[in-house]
């Protein structure tokens, strides 16, 4: 059965509530945090103050999206990222973080983390990020993107030479070529199902798909791939 462009609409625009966790060592910001994104209609199922605690209570809580701070006692935030996306790929990972280092950035999206917004973010710039992270797509604070693309680019003209016994690539559909190729473009799933007129669920079954043939963990690790390959300029 064939979707229409209102198809992809409606399913792009009704979004159950996500599950949000908020960590941070500042109790007066995480409060704050976590009371506007509740306003906001997400459901939040937990918080926590310090790496260990985070650790423990996203096991348990097994939320959607982790708002994470950096600077956390007990155990940095990138190690929290790195334990809690190693165990459950499926968790998304918003950095909410002061510092706008660049050596920062880079090592909170190699650790896992799916996007990064600053501090200086207004309530509705981080809502909007937190439904879009949940959705799988890569979201960062204007000028952090630039700086991610960049860094796999240069990446992928000095890649890491292949293991003797490393596998062939897996083949993908002609179709999940066509979605990656505008992943890598930086369009959001919404904009591709429109490009292709297609349903939002099926873009992300396409995107669920190829994760599972490449072996890749999310869509940031998926942008890596398609720009080693040359895809976001085809």
């Amino acid at each position: 059965m064939n979707h229409t462009t209102a198809d992809t609409t409606a399913e792009a625009a009704a979004p159950g509530p996500v599950r949000v966790m908020v960590v941070d060592d500042h109790p007066m910001w995480r409060d704050a945090v976590a009371r506007d994104l509740a306003a906001a209609g997400h459901d939040v199922v937990a918080t926590a103050g310090d790496g260990p605690e985070a650790v423990r209570r996203a096991k348990a809580a097994r939320p959607d999206v982790l708002v994470l701070d950096l600077n956390l006692p007990g155990l940095p935030g990138v190690a929290v990222c790195k334990e809690l996306v190693g165990e459950n790929p499926a968790l998304r990972v918003l950095v909410l973080s002061a510092s706008g280092e660049h050596a920062d950035v880079l090592e909170a999206v190699k650790s896992g983390a799916t996007g990064y917004l600053l501090k200086s973010a207004s309530t509705e710039e981080l809502v909007d990020a937190v439904r879009r992270t949940a959705a799988g797509d890569p979201v960062f604070t204007p000028g952090l993107a630039g700086l991610v693309l960049g860094e796999y680019r240069r990446l992928a003209a000095d890649p890491a030479p292949a293991a003797p016994d490393e596998p062939k690539a897996p083949r993908l559909t002609d179709r999940e070529t066509e979605v990656l190729r505008l992943v890598a473009k930086g369009l959001s799933y919404k904009q591709i199902a429109e490009r292709l007129v297609i349903s939002h669920r099926t873009v992300q079954n396409h995107v669920q798909n190829t994760l599972g043939k490449l072996q890749l963990h999310n869509r940031v690790e998926l942008v890596r791939y398609a720009i080693e390959r040359g895809l976001d300029d085809a």
